[in-house]
């Protein structure tokens, strides 16, 4: 199942108050991560009636190479810079079925 295509669906909840800066991190994630091996996209999401509501739907081509994007620099980066600002962070590994 590693050489399958994996699609991530990422949730990040800022907390009151924070959500235009982790809006501002999240947006330093896209350029360098669509340049990744094995990105096929890399879409961020805000929602309509809650500002403080991110969704990243992602494409990769493996697991494998999702894996060594979760250990790039720039998103422990983000990790640090947002700890105290996120409320909550869901992550959902998924194969499409049809």
């Amino acid at each position: 199942m590693s050489n399958q295509k994996l699609t991530i669906v990422a949730k990040i909840l800022a907390k009151q108050g924070k959500g235009e800066f982790v809006k501002n991190e999240l947006l330093k994630l896209i350029e360098v991560t669509r340049a990744e091996k094995g990105c096929i996209n890399y879409d961020l999401h805000q929602d309509n009636e809650n500002e403080n509501l991110f969704l990243f739907y992602e494409n990769w081509e493996s697991r494998d190479l999702w894996q060594q994007h979760m250990e790039n620099e720039h998103l422990a980066e983000y990790m640090k810079a947002t700890e105290d600002a996120v409320e909550e962070f869901t992550l959902n590994e998924m194969t499409h079925i049809a």
